[in-house]
């Protein structure tokens, strides 16, 4: 039989190579802003403020960059974004903890390695921004047409068994159709030689931050289950920091309260029965930003907030659009019924009515509803079934990939859309 090879480019560039980025990173960003002092100070590197402030920033700069490469694999994201938060965080983190327990340390020293750490992985993410291609060979047969339609990969058709492709990221197969002797042999000779072999719906998923359920077949609910170590880590976390804002921002919520009463009549929380973690209602807090109004109309109609809706009020939509009027849900998360991010709790009759419409609908009340969360970041505020639909795929990938690093991209995108007011209604 004859062979054809395709050769692709050669992905493993050494600026892609993580020993050569952790190493030349923490040579750029530790060594070289001491060994600069030398000149000045021939035993600068002896004191023992100077070892504690290497030591730590050795720390901070390692899991800053583990951080940085484990976020960036989340579909949707530009790692570049996220460097100078990444970094802000540990270095932050640590040299917050050596403050905290009276350790000299060297401010020079510490602030060099932090600007230098972010400059350095900036500068890698322009180099390799060309090479870091992430490319995919695909086989035919089954569901498997619409991934040259899907952004994120460069696709390489294969056409025939006897086809070779060198230096691809993977090869991608509907593992379910009914391929040929001669294609399953062929991928489990590309298993065998190293290269991943991946299902349609599995590089699916890991490309648009969605999982589709269309059948209990196709998706057991044991593999949507999420981790509950985390989970009870998780809610822990959610209680001390919720305590936490409503101690320290307790001003801030005392002086919405008075402007929502001062620019509306009517009280400055709005209350409204919510479905929540486990399929138990619950009663949700938000400031006001809604006129009053006696009429009586349909109530499935009244619980969906539409684009310029007339009933906002003027500090209503400041106070949505910068997402403060979310901030009394504190308190809720403070009662256990809610986390700060999952999925968006809906009215019990928008539920109900999705429930109705929805196969698995119910199934993402598994983990407790978020004020932020994978859906809203991604999508926005949405209400029609059709657009429900879509944001029930990201939160069945929420839940799918329940961890604290997906809980990291939705804080730092969440702060984006503060910014941006992206999905503000």
């Amino acid at each position: 039989m004859n062979t054809t090879t395709i050769h692709l480019p050669n992905r493993r560039h050494l600026l892609l190579r993580m020993r050569f980025q952790l190493l030349g990173g923490l040579t750029f960003a530790i060594l070289l802003p001491a060994l600069l002092r030398l000149p000045v100070d021939q035993q600068v590197i002896w004191q023992s403020n100077m070892q504690v402030t290497i030591l730590a920033a050795f720390i901070a700069h390692t899991t800053g960059y583990l951080f940085y490469k484990r976020i960036g694999n989340f579909p949707g994201v530009a790692a570049a974004g996220y460097i100078l938060p990444t970094f802000a965080l540990t270095y932050g983190l640590v040299f917050a903890i050596i403050f905290f327990f009276r350790f000299e340390y060297s401010r020079f020293q510490a602030a060099a390695s932090f600007i230098q750490s972010t400059l350095w992985y900036f500068g890698l993410s322009l180099a390799t921004r060309r090479l870091d291609v992430y490319r995919l060979a695909i086989i035919p047969g089954g569901d498997v047409d619409r991934l040259e339609s899907i952004p994120g990969a460069s696709w390489h058709r294969i056409h025939s068994p006897s086809t070779l492709v060198e230096h691809a990221s993977g090869v991608v197969a509907d593992l379910r159709a009914d391929l040929s002797d001669e294609w399953e042999r062929y991928i489990a000779d590309r298993a065998l030689s190293g290269t991943p072999v991946y299902h349609v719906k599995q590089i699916s998923e890991s490309l648009t931050g969605r999982v589709e359920i269309e059948h209990l077949s196709e998706n057991t609910l044991g593999s949507l289950n999420p981790n509950q170590a985390y989970l009870k880590i998780k809610q822990a976390i959610d209680w001390a920091s919720a305590l936490f804002v409503l101690i320290v921002f307790s001003p801030l919520l005392l002086f919405v309260a008075i402007a929502v009463k001062v620019d509306s009549p009517g009280p400055a929380l709005f209350k409204q029965k919510r479905m929540g973690y486990g399929g138990q209602p619950y009663e949700v807090y938000k400031f006001r930003t809604m006129k009053l109004s006696d009429t009586v109309g349909d109530e499935k109609e009244a619980a969906i907030t539409k684009a310029g809706d007339e009933r906002i009020t003027r500090l209503g939509r400041f106070l949505r659009k910068s997402r403060i009027d979310e901030l009394p849900q504190a308190f809720n998360i403070l009662r256990g019924e809610m986390s700060w991010i999952g999925p968006r709790p809906e009215a019990l009759v928008l539920s109900n009515w999705y429930e109705a419409e929805l196969p698995f609908y119910r199934y993402r009340h598994i983990v407790p509803p978020g004020i932020t969360g994978w859906a809203q970041v991604n999508q926005g505020h949405v209400a029609a079934v059709d657009d429900v639909l879509e944001k029930l795929h990201y939160d069945f990938y929420y839940i799918k990939n329940f961890s604290p690093w997906l809980d990291v991209v939705i804080v730092f995108r969440t702060i984006q859309t503060m910014l941006t007011g992206f999905g503000a209604r």
